[in-house]
Parts: structure tokens; sequence; C-alpha cells
């Protein structure tokens, strides 16, 4: 997943407001669950506070007793963690069993009061103790005294950890759940996209002309526009071919009566005007040949198959060169499309099989190979060759390797302006047969 894709950015952004509001809503549980603990710790407090300070007395010899000692056995059990104590003004009077030899502190800054004083010490055995105190008058006598009634918080602080631990888990849990589902309703909220990437793909790959899938309400208006894009390219294209073939059509035929005329004459002038008309010819050729070509450039679902096209131009060069006997072999894989124009496909091979049967001794070679989107067309010939140094000149427009053979040196040039416009590459090289190798890497279908 790329980190610019929809998808990224659609889960990212679920992510982080998910994670974000599951941390708020665990604080706020976790702080709601200590407050909901501590005041339930704190009521059961006081309520043994009140019934101590209710069940306290001053009996007739002047010493303090309980008449009803609490229930809970916490208070029975040495340092058990509950305690509860009645000092008077020389200190600690009466205690809990659980305290055994220790008493609680007394405060003697507490005043008559009805609401109780709250602290935390350290008990009996070093742990933190929570407890109320209040100063009260008890009957049968004048005098004050503080009761006090603690409990050990390492109960209430464990509740809180495992509560915490427990929330913590179920909110990991929760949080990963809703991301799966998020993952998974961005998966299929965004397959219509996909689709729609497959076959503007397989339009490109020239097996479909127009986008035909069911799709959408929010994407059918795209679709729509893409298919009205794809009628208008190719309403272009046409338009630009019928003109192309029209100029090609006004400008050959008076190239053609001047050429006649220059033939049916005879001196200097006569030959000069007839080289000229023939070179005009074979430029109008080249520079309509690659208008065509920009206009074919540009439209979508253009595929060519190329063996038929090689076996085309394979049967038409042997007829050609039927006196020479040469052997033309095509080998490789047969399957393989040039994603463009037909047209172009055999103006670039037909020119350089042209140039291989010119110069070949005996045979030329055809290599053909496909390598994920590109096809690879080798032309190989068992001819002289060519040095190094002139290999690079013989693309330009009007540069030929021998005077003597025929040819206007167009060849190759049209060849390079052809694969440029469709990104490919052509390069001369040595061939294993002996001669020269021209490598040709297109745009495969």
């Amino acid at each position: 997943m790329k980190a610019n894709s929809l998808s990224f950015r659609l889960i990212a952004g679920a992510v982080l407001w998910v994670g974000a509001a599951l941390v708020i809503a665990g604080f706020m549980l976790a702080s709601l669950f200590r407050d909901h603990v501590e005041r339930g710790f704190e009521r059961q407090i006081l309520l043994h506070l009140d019934r101590l300070a209710a069940f306290s007395q001053v009996g007739p010899s002047g010493s303090v007793e309980v008449k009803k000692l609490l229930t809970d056995p916490r208070f029975e059990q040495p340092y058990s963690g509950w305690y509860w104590q009645v000092a008077g003004p020389a200190g600690p009077v009466l205690r809990s069993r659980s305290l055994w030899d220790q008493v609680l502190e007394v405060d003697d800054s507490v005043a008559l009061s009805a609401v109780p004083q709250r602290y935390t010490f350290q008990g009996p055995m070093g742990q933190l103790v929570w407890g109320v105190r209040r100063n009260v008058t008890l009957p049968g006598s004048g005098q004050v005294f503080q009761i006090s009634v603690a409990a050990d918080v390492t109960e209430l602080k464990a509740a809180m950890k495992r509560f915490n631990s427990t929330l913590a888990w179920s909110l990991l849990v929760l949080g990963t759940g809703i991301v799966v589902a998020v993952i998974i309703q961005v998966r299929y909220g965004l397959a219509p996209l996909r689709r729609l990437q497959a076959e503007l793909a397989a339009v490109r790959a020239g097996t479909e002309a127009r986008l035909t899938g069911r799709f959408p309400d929010e994407v059918m208006p795209l679709v729509g526009e893409l298919n009205a894009l794809l009628d208008h390219s190719a309403a272009v294209v046409d338009r630009a071919r019928s003109h192309v073939g029209n100029l090609a059509h006004g400008l050959k035929t008076p190239l053609t009566v001047i050429a006649n005329a220059a033939g049916a004459e005879k001196g200097p002038l006569a030959d000069v005007v007839r080289r000229q008309a023939a070179t005009m010819n074979d430029l109008v050729g080249h520079h309509l040949a690659r208008a065509r070509t920009v206009a074919a450039g540009g439209v979508l679902g253009a595929r060519t198959e190329v063996m038929p096209v090689l076996d085309e131009l394979r049967r038409t060069l042997i007829r050609v060169h039927v006196d020479r006997g040469l052997d033309m072999i095509i080998r490789g894989s047969v399957d393989l499309v040039f994603r463009g124009e037909r047209q172009d496909l055999q103006e670039m091979l037909g020119n350089l099989l042209d140039n291989a049967c010119k110069w070949a001794a005996s045979t030329v070679r055809v290599t053909l190979a496909g390598n994920g989107g590109t096809l690879t067309v080798v032309v190989e010939d068992d001819g002289p060759g060519l040095p190094a140094e002139a290999r690079a000149r013989v693309f330009d427009r009007g540069q030929r390797a021998d005077e003597a053979t025929p040819g206007d040196g167009l060849g190759l040039a049209i060849v390079r302006d052809v694969v440029e416009l469709y990104g490919g590459s052509v390069a001369l090289e040595d061939s294993t047969l002996g001669g020269l190798a021209a490598r040709l890497v297109l745009p495969a279908g």
C-alpha cells in the first residue's frame, strides 16, 4: 500500500481517530472506575466508623466499652489491613484485635465535627493505609474521644490494576477489530476504482475498445466521460488520417507530373529536376508518415500482432531479391503484440529488413523476444557489417553507408523517428552471423 494512495489515507486517518478515541475513552473509563471504587471504599470505612461511634460508650466504672463489636472478621485477624481504634486524651483505650500491639496515630487537631477527617499513613506492616477519624463525645462522659477506622489500600489498588489491565486489552481488541473493519470497508469501497483501472489497462492494451463494466453511481459519470474521451480521440485520429491522405494525394500527383516531364527530357537540367523531385517525394512520404504516427501514437488500444507483419514482409522481400536466393529465418516468440499501429510497424520492420537484404550475402535472421511491457526485434545479416564509428551517422537523414548501393538514405532515419515517437529505441551492433544487427525495442501490447 503506497503512502500516497487513497487506501492509505483513509485507513491511516481512521486508525488515528480510532486510536485517539479509544485512548481518551480508556482514560475516562479508568478514571470513572477509580472514583467509583474509591467512593465505595470510603463509604465502607465510614459505615464502620458510624457503627463504632454508635456502639461506643463510657461504662459505670468510667472505662470505654463497645456494646457490639464490628462483625467484619478482618478486624479480628492480626494485621489483616482493617483496623479500628478508640483513643482518649491519654491515648488509645480500645482497639481492634487486628492491630495486635500497634496503634493508630492520634491527631489532636481534629475538631468536634460531623465531617470525618480523611488521612493516609504507613500501617503496621509497612503498607499504605487509608483511614477516617472523628472526635466524638461518648454517652456517660464529658470527655472527647477520637474514633478511627482504617484499611489497607492494597486491595483497592489491585482491583484498579485488574480493571485497567482488562480495559486495556479490551480496548486493544476493539481497536484492532475496528481497524480490520475499516480496512475491509476501504478495500470494498475502492474496489470499483481498481476495476476501472483494469478496464483502462485493457483499453490501452487493445483488448477492449471502451469501458463496458457496471460501476457504482458515483463512478459512472467518470466512466461516461472517459468513454466520450476515447470516442473523441478516435474521431480526431480518423480526421487526421483523412487529412494526411488528402495531403499526400495532393502533393504526390504534382511531383509525379514533374518527375515524368523531367524524365521525357534530356540534359543536365532534366537530371537535376528528376533527382530533386524524387528527393521531394521521399521527404513528403517521410514527414507524412511521421505526422500519421504522431496522431496514432496518442490513441489508446492500438495493437498489432508482429508475426503476420513479418510473414508479409518476408514474402515480399524474398520475391524482390529472388535472383539472389536469400534465406530469411524468423525465430522466437510468435505471439508477440506491438502496442501501436500496423502501418508504423510495417514502416520500421520494412526498412530494417530491406537494408539487411541489400547487404546480406545469403542469410537474414529475425529474432523475436518479449520481456514484460516491451518486445525486442533483432534483424541480422551475414554481410560485410558496418564500422562502429559509422553506425550513429547512418541514422541521420540522407546519410548512406555506400553510395553505390541503391537508396536515398532515409530508411533508418524514418525508423529512428517512428521508434522515438513510441518511446522505444533502435541500435546497430555486431551480428553473430558476421554482419550487422539492428536491435529494435518497442512497447508490447
